[in-house]
């Protein structure tokens, strides 16, 4: 199986690896102590918490074969201290017409979080942001029609 390399900021990368740590370890023995548990209960046939404890363990082993996938295609994105949007840079931006400052996080699609305010190189306002410079202006595609916005700064 060939892979596509999957971006990350240092940051996200960080975060797949101490999920991975957690699911080994604490998980991983939660999940033991409960299906042992569940085993002294008796006949396992109809044993509802044993049934439970064991797709915990099959859906936390997934889940890690999962993350290690990732990892195993994994290349860490530096920032650049270019002046210009990319990944791993914070980014203010205001519509042309006015309104609040909003900042962004620029970062892979695999760390994408909107209500963290990160989001992809990948995604409409990402793409259009991508290599652009304090004060220029974009413009972004989206479903209600183009929004223009201005770059106030990057960091």
């Amino acid at each position: 199986m060939n892979n596509p390399k999957q971006i990350f900021t240092q940051e996200g990368y960080d975060k797949i690896v101490s999920e991975i740590e957690e699911r080994e370890t604490i998980v991983r023995t939660k999940i033991a102590d409960e299906i042992e548990k569940a085993r002294q209960q008796g006949d396992l046939s109809e044993n509802a918490a044993y049934k439970s404890a064991i797709e915990s363990k099959e859906f936390n082993e997934n889940r890690i074969n999962q993350l290690k996938e990732l990892l195993s295609n994994a290349e860490i994105s530096t920032k650049s201290n270019s002046g210009v949007v990319d990944l791993g840079r914070r980014v203010t931006i205001q519509k042309s017409d006015g309104g609040a400052d909003v900042e962004y996080i620029i970062v892979g699609h695999n760390e994408a979080d909107p209500t963290e305010r990160k989001i992809s190189l990948d995604s409409p306002l990402g793409k259009s942001l991508s290599g652009k410079k304090k004060g220029d202006k974009v413009t972004v595609p989206t479903p209600g029609g183009s929004v223009d916005f201005v770059i106030k700064s990057i960091k």
